[in-house]
């Protein structure tokens, strides 16, 4: 099911180049975190 404006994005971690592993739970209550997805990135056409 996708998700709607103003849903809580499901925690998740990603590698960074700087800081070592990061979790979206690092920021929730803290900062504004936006998500954007680039689905046909690094795709032809």
């Amino acid at each position: 099911m996708p998700g709607q404006v103003g849903d809580q994005a499901p925690d998740f971690t990603l590698p960074s180049v700087s800081e070592g592993d990061i979790s979206l739970s690092k920021y929730r209550g803290e900062k504004h975190v936006i998500l954007s997805f680039h689905v046909f990135d690094f795709t032809a056409g």
